[in-house]
């Protein structure tokens, strides 16, 4: 597995991530399975959140690291917070530290490598975040820090005040989710792909050497379902299944391959809990897919090229 310096932090990590949204559903004994497959293959970074499962996730994943004997030196963990369920968005001092202090006691771990804000808060008062991770910094609970969905001019507001680097930004990003490069590949057009609805989130990722993070990678629409697959999209999966082919792994690897092949370095977060699954989107990882196979799916994903 390819590793990726995480927002030239000098924390490397594995060019595909795990994300650990569905492990609440997962006996301890079965989520230790996915964990041991994703370090087999060469995944060793592990995303969270506090709210996934209500908190389950984060506890289940300790209990099976235990069991599996992981040492933590030999894994990178990741966690998100800022989101209150049926409330609001919560990014003041008090919530940011509770919940990282709260996902901490659930991860059975001193400290986290890496902590996103979960989603913008338009209530954000930057000065307030960052007072919040510079304490969290300070007493060595949170290593580098990072957003999720947010614009260039929310990452830039929140830098301007805090001297913790914004390493990473969480973002949904498949082929069938390509706004990121829709609207670069349409300068100057006036057509519907043209309109730039994120700010360039990608040219500032990439100019501020912050990792994209790519989330749903195998997903349609806001979490409408697997396009892979999918009587709904026959022309992309031609494409992708007789690129498939030619490299002898599966559709998934090749969707994981089509992501990892943009020089950005996107890291790409996987949530497939299925040891045999993960064995074949880490195959993803060791296929450089070309320029012409690259566009090629692009366009059978119903892109038009100006």
């Amino acid at each position: 597995m390819k590793k990726i310096d995480i927002g030239k932090s000098g924390l490397k990590a594995s060019e595909i991530a795990l994300g650990c949204m569905r492990m609440a559903g997962l006996e301890v004994a079965d989520a230790a399975k996915s964990i041991s497959a994703s370090l087999e293959n060469g995944i060793d970074l592990f995303d969270h959140a506090d709210i996934y499962g209500g908190g389950k996730s984060e506890e289940i994943f300790a209990k099976a690291i235990r069991e599996l004997g992981v040492k933590r030196e030999n894994i990178i963990v990741e966690t998100k917070c800022g989101i209150r369920p049926g409330i609001s968005f919560d990014f003041s001092k008090e919530h940011i530290i509770g919940s990282v202090e709260n996902s901490l006691k659930r991860l059975e771990m001193d400290y986290v490598d890496l902590l996103a804000l979960h989603r913008p808060d338009t209530l954000i008062e930057p000065e307030i975040v960052a007072e919040a991770f510079s304490e969290l910094h300070g007493r060595g609970l949170v290593h580098h820090f990072g957003v999720s969905n947010q614009t260039p001019g929310q990452m830039a507001l929140l830098q301007k005040y805090s001297d913790q680097k914004l390493t990473v930004n969480q973002l949904q990003f498949s082929v069938m989710h390509t706004g990121m490069i829709d609207a670069g590949l349409n300068a100057n057009m006036t057509n519907d792909p043209s309109v730039n609805r994120d700010g360039g989130i990608l040219d500032y990722c990439r100019l501020h050497d912050v990792t994209i993070q790519a989330w749903s990678p195998y997903q349609y629409g806001f979490f409408e379902g697997v396009f892979l697959g999918n009587e709904k999209f026959p022309e992309v999966n031609k494409a992708i299944d007789k690129i498939a082919k030619k490299y002898g792994v599966t559709n998934t690897a090749i969707a994981t391959a089509w992501i990892l092949r943009h020089p950005a370095k996107i890291q790409t977060v996987v949530g497939s809990m299925n040891p045999k699954r993960l064995a074949e989107i880490a195959a993803g990882s060791k296929i450089a897919l070309t320029r012409e196979e690259w566009y090629e799916i692009y366009m059978a994903a119903g892109n038009v090229l100006p």
